[in-house]
């Protein structure tokens, strides 16, 4: 039986080193039976896949924009490499950027490079995971001072589907009610555990741990017909 899109990206993060089972200690303090580590991504094939995964995503979604923006520093090849993949799959030729962790005080200036952003200009936000939002909160005054932006979403590679410190939403359904900016994934954590189900990736020893802590750390949101608080999927 052929795997579904999603079931594929799964697979390929297990095989890439970048989705691990075990025990870990995150930086929120919590003991996950999960670890997720994009920095595991190295080689020039892999991110080549990945940015057909991420452009994949934009396109079963009908998310349109004139640039996607790679907030620095692990956002940078994601935006170039979906970049690439949008043309090459999709005929879609994107501008892209990403900013500087300091303004530029000299030769053409600026805090971002790439495209320079202009008002009305719609971006799409490229990123790997949301943990807590961080990264958008310090996104956003920058596109607005750079130019007048219309953020038409953010893509991430996996929704932990995890309650933040603070509450019961999860960083995504945060991002809307703080931003009303929707957050669309390829996959969530909920695909994850149904992939281990199925045999799809090896780890089903580990399943106990992952379904107790979904009940404990778990957000409660739909997977399907998604509303605002919700994270937005990919696929039937």
């Amino acid at each position: 039986m052929a795997l579904t899109y999603r079931e594929e990206f799964i697979r390929f993060m297990v095989d890439s080193g970048v989705l691990k089972f075990g025990e870990f200690t995150l930086k929120s303090g919590r003991k996950a039976p999960y670890f997720i580590n994009t920095g595991n991504y190295k080689t020039g094939a892999q991110l080549a896949r990945l940015g057909g995964y991420y452009a994949a995503c934009i396109q079963e979604n009908g998310l349109t924009a004139d640039t996607l923006v790679g907030p620095a520093y692990k956002g940078i090849p994601l935006a170039v490499t979906t970049a690439v993949a949008l043309f090459e799959k999709y005929g879609v030729d994107m501008n892209y950027c990403f900013d500087r962790k300091e303004a530029k005080d000299h030769g053409e200036g600026g805090l971002f490079v790439g495209k320079q952003l202009a008002d009305g200009e719609r971006v799409i936000l490229i990123e790997d995971v949301m943990t807590s939002g961080k990264a958008l909160r310090e996104m956003l005054p920058k596109l607005q001072a750079a130019a007048d932006v219309r953020v038409e979403g953010v893509v991430i590679s996996v929704d932990r589907m995890e309650k933040g410190q603070d509450g019961g939403l999860s960083a995504v359904q945060e991002a809307y009610r703080e931003f009303g900016v929707k957050v669309y994934s390829i996959v969530t954590m909920s695909d994850i555990i149904a992939a281990i189900e199925k045999g799809i990736v090896e780890g089903k020893e580990f399943l106990p741990a992952m379904y107790e802590y979904r009940k404990t750390y778990g957000a409660d949101c739909l997977l399907k017909n998604a509303g605002p608080s919700d994270t937005i999927r990919t696929g039937p």
